[in-house]
C-alpha cells in the first residue's frame, strides 16, 4: 500500500517535514482555500503540488473536491457547477493527479458531537453521542419535524442530556456539529443549518440515489477520457441526520450505486471507520464484492456501544477486524500485479487518529493531530509487514 497523510495545506500545524518524518510517501491533499463549486485551475494545482514535491513527497489522491450543494438538490444552478466540476478534474488530470475522493453526504460532512472525549489512558478521541445529537436537534435547532421523528423515550432522554448543559457546553456542541470540521468545506451559522436543512425536506433517499447515480453519469466521459477515478466516501456516520437521508451507508446502497453507474472509473473510498459504525455491515463481504473498485482505503476503527454511540478507537482496537481488512487490501494488491493493472498498490491512510503525548497541548485539528496518527501509521505498517509475508 501507498502510506499516505492527509495534509491540509499551508495553515496545517501538522508540516510536510512533519508527515514525512512519521514515514509516509505520500500526501492526500485538497485546495481548501477554494469556494465549492468554483474551478481548480491548474497554476493553483501546480502551486500546491510544488509545495508537497519540495518536500520529498507525493500527491496522487485528491481529497476532496466538493460536491456543491445545488448538484445534490439538483436545483439551481446544478448544471453549471457539474461543468466545473469537469473543468477540475481535466485540470487535475493535467497535473498527473488520478485519484478524486469525493462524498455525497447533504449539508454536513463527517459529523461528531464531540471532539475531545477523554480515554482511560489520558489520551483524546473524536465521538458521537446519539443523546447529544437529538439534544442538539431538539432543543438547540429546535427544528420543527424532530419531535415527529423521535420516540418519547428518545426525547425524554435527550432532554435529560440537554438540562446537563450549561451555556458553554451548547456552544462547543453547537460549533462540534455545524462549525465544520477538518475536511468539511463549509461552515455555518445556525440560521443557515437550518435553512440547508429545510431545502431538503422535499428530497426522499430515492431522489438522492437518483442525483447522485446522475452527477457520475455526467462525469463518466471526463472520468474516461482522461483516465481518472472517482472515489466516493461513505458516508460519515452512515445514517440519516436531521431528517436528511443518506445514501452511501450501506451494502445495499453501494450494490445499487454500481449497478447504475457501472464503469469502473466509479471507484469507492473505502472507510473502514465509516462502514464499521454500522453492525450490520460485512466488511469482509463489502469489500470483497466491490475490491476492483477501491481505488483508496481509510484505516480507522471505531468502538460501537449497542445504543447508537461510538468513539474512535486505536487503529488495531475497536469493532473493525483490522487484520482481515489489511490481508483483503494486500490480497487485492497482488491479484492486481498479476493482472498487470498498473494501480496495483493502493494509496492508503490512517485516519481520525487520538490526541496524545505532546499535542495534548497543542492546538491541532481534531482527528488530525500528528502524533496519533503515526502511531496508527506505524501499527498499520507493521501488520501489513507480517502479513505481506503469507498473501
Amino acid at each position: 500500500m501507498k502510506e499516505a497523510f492527509r495534509w491540509y495545506g499551508p495553515k496545517d500545524p501538522v508540516s510536510l517535514a512533519d508527515i514525512r518524518q512519521a514515514g509516509a510517501t505520500h500526501i492526500v491533499s485538497a485546495l481548501h482555500h477554494i469556494p465549492n463549486g468554483a474551478i481548480w485551475e491548474i497554476e493553483a494545482i501546480k502551486q500546491h503540488q510544488k509545495l508537497i514535491d519540495d518536500a520529498g513527497l507525493k500527491w496522487e489522491v485528491v481529497e476532496s473536491v466538493p460536491v456543491h450543494e445545488d448538484i445534490k438538490q439538483r436545483v439551481g444552478d446544478f448544471e453549471y457547477y457539474i461543468e466545473n466540476y469537469k473543468k477540475t478534474l481535466e485540470n487535475l488530470a493535467y497535473c498527473g493527479i488520478s485519484v478524486v475522493c469525493y462524498n455525497f453526504m447533504p449539508v454536513l460532512d463527517w459529523t461528531r458531537t464531540h471532539l475531545y472525549k477523554p480515554l482511560d489512558d489520558g489520551a483524546t478521541a473524536l465521538s458521537f453521542e446519539i443523546d447529544a445529537l437529538r439534544a442538539f436537534d431538539l432543543f438547540i435547532l429546535k427544528r420543527k419535524e424532530a419531535k415527529k421523528e423521535y420516540n418519547p423515550d428518545q426525547i425524554e432522554a435527550a432532554k435529560i442530556y440537554f438540562n446537563t448543559l450549561d451555556t458553554a457546553a451548547v456552544e462547543a456542541l453547537t460549533q462540534s456539529i455545524i462549525a465544520g470540521l477538518p475536511g468539511a468545506e463549509e461552515g455555518y451559522t445556525l440560521n443557515q443549518f437550518i435553512e440547508r436543512i429545510q431545502a431538503y425536506k422535499h428530497l426522499t433517499k430515492s431522489d438522492l440515489h437518483q442525483h447522485l447515480i446522475l452527477f457520475l453519469k455526467a462525469l463518466v466521459p471526463t472520468l474516461e477520457r482522461f483516465e481518472l477515478k472517482m472515489c466516493i466516501h461513505p458516508d460519515d456516520p452512515p445514517q440519516p441526520l436531521f431528517g436528511i437521508p443518506r445514501v452511501v451507508s450501506t451494502a445495499a446502497d453501494l450494490d445499487h450505486f454500481f449497478k447504475a453507474v457501472p464503469a469502473l472509473a466509479n471507484g469507492l473510498t473505502f472507510c473502514t471507520g465509516s462502514f464499521g459504525v454500522r453492525a450490520d455491515n460485512d466488511l469482509q463481504s463489502m469489500f470483497d464484492k466491490h475490491a476492483s473498485r477501491i481505488y483508496f482505503l481509510h484505516f480507522r476503527s471505531t468502538l460501537r456501544d449497542g445504543k447508537g454511540n461510538f468513539y474512535e478507537a486505536n487503529h488495531l482496537e475497536g469493532d473493525v477486524d483490522m487484520y482481515s481488512m489489511v490481508k483483503a487490501a494486500l490480497s487485492e494488491e497482488v491479484r492486481r500485479k498479476k493482472l498487470g493493472r498498473t494501480d496495483w498498490e493502493i494509496p492508503m491512510r490512517p485516519d481520525h487518529g487520538h490526541q496524545i503525548l505532546d499535542d495534548l497541548h497543542k492546538v491541532t485539528n481534531p482527528g488530525y493531530s500528528a502524533i496519533g496518527r503515526l502511531r496508527g501509521l506505524a501499527e498499520l505498517r507493521g501488520l501489513a509487514l507480517a502479513i505481506s509475508k503469507i498473501v
